[in-house]
């Protein structure tokens, strides 16, 4: 009789292994939706697509760290990119300026 009970267990998914599956499911989503937001955004970083990546990679560990990432990580990711994207406005702005500065005292 407890040979039929292991052979039966033995059959069903582990606690582990079905862990394991979401959690792989999960991560795959999150990635599609990096590659989408990446997709998205790449036109408007220009030459700074570090900070693009930067910005995804740092929603990406805090959505982790929540008991639903698949739910927290896209709207994180977008208000980090739009965050990273009007820093890198204001630069290029400064930027102008500080040339239009020079030339203006020289």
């Amino acid at each position: 009789m407890n040979t039929k009970i292991n052979n039966e267990n033995s059959a069903s998914p582990t606690l582990t292994g079905v862990i394991l599956t979401s959690t792989q499911k999960l991560a795959s989503q999150i990635e599609r939706v990096k590659h989408n937001i990446l997709a998205e955004f790449r036109e408007a970083f220009e030459a700074h697509n570090h900070l693009l990546r930067h910005a995804i990679n740092q929603a990406d560990a805090l959505a982790w760290q929540t008991a639903y990432p698949e739910l927290v990580f896209p709207t994180l990711a977008i208000e980090k990119v739009q965050a990273a994207a009007g820093w890198a406005a204001r630069q290029k702005s400064y930027s102008k300026e500080t040339l239009a500065a020079q030339h203006l005292s020289e």
